[in-house]
């Protein structure tokens, strides 16, 4: 359905969340090194990342090779630079959805290589920093599997 993008993630519960999403709406996962921790098995269950086995869930070593792997998708990146809001887009099956690392969010060589329009962002009281990554992710996979009548789901049938 959807390619979500972990652009170097830091937190391993935030990941072990999205891990779980992506389980649970039937999207892939990304993650792109360097990770904040380790994805052995203790590490894993420890963290509450223990859906890893019910999730697809790839590596990359880089922004360019998870692209490449993809067949370079339709990419949106969620960033609070973003002009367009996540709720002005018409998602399709496919599109990737990348998110920042908790602590920096998308590097500057990254956001160069992302169309203006490409970039979104989530409506937030003026002020705050953002959201917190598995909630940010959470809301949009909800947004664009909604505008999709939640396909292949159980309240599809």
């Amino acid at each position: 359905m959807f390619e979500i993008i972990l652009f170097a993630p830091q937190i391993p519960p935030n990941t072990g969340n999205i891990i779980r999403l992506s389980a649970n709406s039937g999207n892939r996962l990304h993650l792109i090194k360097p990770l904040g921790f380790k994805l052995d098995q203790k590490s894993c269950r420890r963290a509450g990342l223990d859906y890893h086995a019910l999730s697809e869930v790839q590596i990359h070593e880089d922004f360019a090779s998870c692209l490449s792997w993809l067949n370079q998708p339709r990419l949106f990146a969620l960033t609070t630079r973003g002009q367009s809001s996540v709720f002005d887009i018409k998602f399709q099956p496919g599109d990737a959805l990348l998110f920042g690392s908790e602590t920096s969010g998308l590097p500057p060589a990254v956001h160069r290589k992302i169309d203006e329009q490409n970039k979104l962002r989530l409506p937030m009281v003026a002020g705050n920093r953002s959201l917190n990554l598995a909630n940010a992710v959470s809301i949009v996979i909800y947004e664009a599997w909604r505008q999709l009548n939640f396909a292949n789901s159980e309240a599809a049938r």
